[in-house]
């Protein structure tokens, strides 16, 4: 999800109904045996590098455009795709280098002194970290583009519900894999980590060409009738590289895997006819489900998407596969329509169930076969159907763990409410602390790796801990506060890290050990931003012992090196134009309170960062976090990047620090 964004303007960002054989990619024509050539295969430019060698430039307006302004596109205008050179839109060079600043948050008084002398004594871990894909199949009949220009108040900012960079995803993706590969030969990774909303929508083509992605076969981005399939680049079959098979990558589950639009259970509610419209031949008509419509009377603190959903309002059309620019089809007011809008319909979009979407992770060329699911426990008593938790060991050589935590919420909690929040269930919440309490014991490092991140969204958005007291048809609640959560964090001394995606930002925060607990009672967390969404970025992670057992995690962020002409260059233009056009504020820092006011005079309970100070923000008390900060580069206007050594303290009495000094004497 994009921003923290707050029930009065919110909108899912983006963030089976019979069994099917996949057969492959759709050929288009008669490719296959007419002598054409071979499948194009897209490269990446070649000079491979991250954000420490160079990042992205370009001119950011002083303010979006308004309205027939003449000097921009609107936010209504999103998708004017052929007035971007009016404007010199999705124009950049390239700037210099975003530094790597040492934290040392979580570390004793006066340490940074102490720092100047280390040395590295072992590389425990070098992996890498992709999230928020969002693989979308655009020409799909059940999404909500219309709104995105119909309704700019609510829905003008969400460009998860229509951009023009949901005609590259694939390609995106395959640059980044490609990127991978060659930072691989100059410094192997021992993994990769898919941090979940690997689809938009949950669909079973989505999936599948996030995976054949990954796999490097052909990959056949288009659905339906498959127009523009071989004429138009982003329609076009084309033969992915396919990630280096020495490096084994792992996955997590996120909103946008299991719920419609990252948003909805698809099966709660059988009356929405939320499952038939993903493979129907008519377009999706529903009312604006973005725009508070229910009084607090009625429902209090949460949005109820329900009656929008069940309204026929608007058509929410589709984008034209076969117009070069991707152009909007079939949308507008229902009464403006003689008859429902036809497409072709397709078994492919069908909606994947959580078993459905796991089991397609065992049908892959790549390693580990399940990509981590095949971890999952089943004779665990915290196993249910569906349960995507598992932990695993990436060097047998290194005693670290990383902890792979479901906390997205549940299809089956009754919430008529948007499913981005942060939640665990009573089984996954048991899980977790038995995990954390088995790796302190065993003396391993670890790090929690996991979709929606924690205490750093504002009481009242849409991406924070899940009030479930405060919606009256939830069937399930958290079964631990946001403040229990923290607390059994910071009694994990072993802890690094939780790395997150789920906001779309690049963000990394210091959870400070408790007043009486010493330092190494504080860990980490990082997010890292959409793959699909400016600034279209991956994270590698550097994880070191140094000389004085103390832990350093170097975080860094990289562009994909996408070559000029190819579509993933066509993609970051447009990108950058969004951001330009929109102008999403992707380096916030929320005031922390202890009540948030929401709409018709709503007040939340706390669920805000138990770990800082909390009250009413003002100008002399904003109550921002001095944890969260963000890069600057002197020639780049807009930087959305992050770049850290991340310092975390061992206690010299520990058995944790007693393992690695024997494990890893240092040399006389």
């Amino acid at each position: 999800m994009v921003r923290d964004i707050t029930r009065r303007d919110f909108v899912t960002c983006s963030a089976g109904t019979v069994a099917g054989i996949y057969f492959g990619a759709f050929i288009p024509g008669s490719r296959a045996n007419s002598g054409n050539p071979p499948f194009t295969k897209y490269p990446i430019g070649p000079h491979v590098a991250t954000t420490l060698q160079r990042t992205l430039s370009f001119p950011l307006p002083a303010k979006p455009a308004g309205p027939n302004s003449g000097t921009g596109l609107c936010l209504s205008e999103l998708m004017h795709i052929s007035e971007y050179s009016k404007y010199g839109y999705g124009v950049y060079k390239f700037g210099g280098g975003l530094p790597s600043v040492q934290r040392f948050d979580i570390m004793p008084a006066g340490y940074s002194a102490t720092a100047a002398s280390l040395t590295r004594i072992r590389t425990f871990l070098n992996f890498f970290a992709i999230s928020d894909i969002h693989i979308t199949d655009k020409e799909a009949p059940n999404q909500l583009i219309y709104l995105q220009q119909e309704d700019v108040a609510h829905a003008g900012h969400q460009t998860s519900i229509c951009s023009p960079v949901m005609l590259y995803t694939t390609h995106v993706l395959d640059a980044a894999v490609q990127t991978v590969n060659a930072l691989h030969q100059q410094n192997p990774f021992d993994f990769g980590i898919s941090l979940g909303d690997t689809c938009n929508s949950t669909q079973f083509n989505e999936l599948r060409w996030y995976l054949d992605v990954i796999d490097g076969k052909i990959v056949s981005p288009s659905s339906g009738a498959h127009l523009g399939a071989d004429t138009v680049d982003y329609q076009r079959p084309y033969k992915a590289a396919g990630l280096d098979t020495s490096i084994p990558w792992y996955q997590v589950l996120g909103n946008h895997d299991h719920f419609w639009l990252g948003s909805v259970p698809v099966d709660a509610d059988p009356g929405l006819g939320i499952r038939q419209s993903y493979i129907s031949g008519k377009v999706w008509a529903v009312g604006d489900i973005l725009r508070p419509s229910v009084s607090k009377t009625t429902f209090p603190c949460s949005f109820d998407v329900s009656p929008g959903l069940r309204e026929r309002s608007f058509y929410m059309g589709v984008l034209d596969g076969s117009t070069v620019n991707g152009n909007l089809k079939d949308a507008g007011p229902v009464a403006e329509f003689s008859a429902p809008p036809a497409v072709t319909a397709d078994p492919n979009r069908r909606s994947l169930l959580r078993t459905e979407w796991i089991q397609e992770f065992f049908k892959t060329a790549t390693n580990p076969v399940g990509h981590g699911f095949n971890l999952v426990n089943h004779n665990d008593p915290n196993w249910e159907s569906g349960f995507a938790c598992y932990n695993f060991v990436p060097k047998s050589d290194i005693p670290l763990k990383v902890i792979v935590l479901d906390d997205t919420q549940s299809e089956s909690d009754g919430s008529h409410d948007i499913h981005g929040h942060g939640f665990l269930d009573a089984a996954r919440w048991n899980w977790l602390q038995a995990e954390l309490a088995a790796g302190q014991a065993a003396n391993q490092l670890m790090i929690i790796a996991a979709h929606v991140p924690i205490a750093v969204a504002n009481i009242g958005s849409e991406v924070e801990w899940w009030e479930a007291a405060n919606d009256p048809n939830a069937t399930q609640r958290n079964a631990v506060s946001l403040t229990g959560l923290v607390t059994v964090l910071q009694n994990t001394p072993n802890l690094l890290m939780w790395i997150a995606g789920h906001r779309h930002l690049n963000t990394v925060k210091a959870f400070l050990p408790p007043a009486s607990r010493g330092p190494e009672n504080g860990f980490w967390q990082v997010e890292t931003s959409s793959l699909r969404d400016f600034p279209q970025q991956f994270r590698t992670f550097e994880v070191y012992l140094n000389s004085d057992y103390s832990i350093s995690i170097a975080v860094t962020n990289v562009d994909p090196a996408v070559a000029e002409g190819t579509p993933a260059a066509k993609s970051r233009a447009y990108a950058i134009a969004t951001q330009q056009i929109v102008q999403n504020d992707l380096i916030p820092n929320s005031s922390n309170t202890s009540v948030m006011p929401l709409p018709d005079g709503v007040v939340s309970v706390d669920t805000s960062d138990p770990t800082r100070p909390q009250g009413v923000p003002s100008a002399a008390t904003p109550y921002k976090d001095p944890t969260i900060i963000y890069g600057t580069v002197p020639d780049v206007p807009y930087c959305a990047s992050y770049n850290a050594e991340l310092f975390k303290y061992l206690n010299p009495q520990s058995s944790m620090y007693a393992v690695l000094q024997k494990m890893f004497p240092l040399r006389r």
